[in-house]
């Protein structure tokens, strides 16, 4: 029994995906993500599938209240030149829940930092060790 080059095609494109999937970095389970995916079918057997994801910062999440997917598509509708042009995803605007501390002493750093009156190169770097080493000496 022969099996069809389609077929076999098919299942390599599906094993590379399965594969794809251990390698790509995962979203933290606690982030908001919007998610939208399509899929054409072509008269000849073929499809062409394309699906996209946002994922909100950690400590936020999209206002909503519904999530909006709109493919383009071109080509003729229901022909073998049928294809997915692009794939918009709209979840809303992105909310955060809480903002930074600003009375730790990351806080302190960072606001340093961010004042630019820093200029030796070695303060720097001792500021930036200082914010990141033990939680931030805390």
């Amino acid at each position: 029994m022969k099996i069809s080059a389609i077929l076999k095609g098919s299942v390599c494109v599906l094993g590379l995906v399965g594969v794809g999937n251990f390698f790509a970095a995962p979203a933290n389970a606690g982030d908001a993500a919007a998610r939208g995916a399509v899929t054409i079918v072509r008269p000849s057997g073929a499809s062409v599938s394309v699906s996209a994801e946002l994922t909100a910062p950690t400590s936020a999440y999209f206002t909503g209240p519904t999530l909006v997917v709109t493919p383009a598509y071109s080509g003729t509708a229901g022909a073998n030149d049928e294809s997915v042009v692009t794939l918009t995803i709209d979840p809303g605007a992105v909310v955060n829940l809480v903002s930074p501390p600003s009375s730790t002493i990351e806080a302190a750093i960072a606001a340093k930092i961010d004042a630019g009156t820093v200029t030796a190169v070695e303060d720097l770097a001792a500021l930036i060790r200082a914010a990141s080493v033990n939680d931030g000496l805390e």
